[in-house]
């Protein structure tokens, strides 16, 4: 008589899913404190130097901490190399920079002198629309997890 051995795959994917669930809960934390912190940055440094730089500068301070946060917690079990995390800042950056200072542009375009509030709230929600973005790159790009063979390294090394 000869014997089947089987074996579910539900724990591996009750796992990931949990890691996804994870994950995401750590992101939305970190997101929402950075993304507070970096709205009030814009709402003082804004009539002092103007929306564009007040945007830049705020973007600048929040997402060195926002993005070393999800290094060490948010993904800590993950590694990746150190050229494309440092890829990844920069991108990270010249993302939100780029696309805030274009939903900047647009709000000029469609409101005649928008407020500050205004501003902010634009940014708000470009800010919650990239952050979706940003947590799939980290976590399917960045933070992947890497074959037993890739690179003839082990699994999980960066």
């Amino acid at each position: 008589m000869t014997t089947t051995r089987w074996t579910p795959a539900q724990p591996l994917l009750a796992h990931r899913h949990h890691e996804l669930g994870g994950h995401a809960a750590w992101y939305l934390l970190a997101g929402g404190i950075t993304t507070g912190l970096q709205a009030v940055l814009f709402l003082v440094l804004q009539p002092e130097v103007g929306a564009q730089w007040a945007n830049l500068v705020a973007i600048a301070l929040t997402t060195v901490g926002n993005t070393e946060f999800h290094r060490r917690v948010t993904f800590a079990g993950r590694t990746s190399r150190a050229g494309k995390r440092h890829f990844q800042d920069l991108a990270t950056f010249a993302f939100y920079a780029g696309y805030g200072s274009l939903v900047l542009a647009g709000l000029d375009g469609l409101v005649n002198h928008p407020t500050a509030w205004e501003q902010t709230s634009a940014l708000l929600a470009a800010s919650f629309v990239g952050g979706v973005l940003r947590f799939a790159v980290l976590r399917w790009w960045v933070f992947a997890r890497r074959s037993a063979g890739e690179a003839g390294q082990p699994a999980g090394r960066g």
